[in-house]
């Protein structure tokens, strides 16, 4: 993880822009529960519907990324129970290698990670949430034109 300087700082009113693609079963509706809670986080957090965390690819975060996101995340079931079964096991697998190819191009793989919860656990999700970004903000902007 790369320290905050002067050269990587958000820009004055550029708040980072993360994009989270969340599984329909679980994690978006502990996203779901969080709204219903009023719990809150970042607006700057864009969630994703997909069926399962199975069908993220790494196209999905790479054109993310390309689009202007500073980070995203991938949220789904729990492991063990997922509702397709091991798609939340697959996921976990195309992220730590899209990880692996970001630092190899010189982006903080920080930038990328993938979380489990449960349906019930909406303040996990806005707690999950809150740190992503902040994780992302220390980062600084990924693109130099906001």
């Amino acid at each position: 993880m790369t320290t905050q300087t002067a050269e990587n700082a958000p820009a004055p009113g550029r708040e980072p822009r993360i994009i989270a693609f969340c599984c329909q079963y679980c994690a978006y509706s502990a996203a779901d529960m969080a709204g219903s809670m009023r719990l809150q986080y970042p607006p700057e957090v864009e969630i994703v519907l997909i069926p399962c965390t199975g069908r993220f690819d790494v196209i999905l975060a790479l054109r993310a990324l390309e689009k202007g996101a500073d980070g995203v995340y991938v949220a789904g079931c729990l492991e063990g129970n997922c509702h397709f079964l091991d798609g939340n096991i697959r996921a976990r697998k195309r992220v730590n290698y899209l990880k692996k190819e970001l630092e190899s191009v010189g982006i903080d793989p920080g930038r990328l990670e993938m979380y489990n919860l449960s349906a019930s656990q909406g303040p996990r999700f806005a707690e999950i949430a809150a740190e992503f970004y902040g994780r992302v903000r220390d980062l600084g902007p990924l693109h130099k034109n906001p």
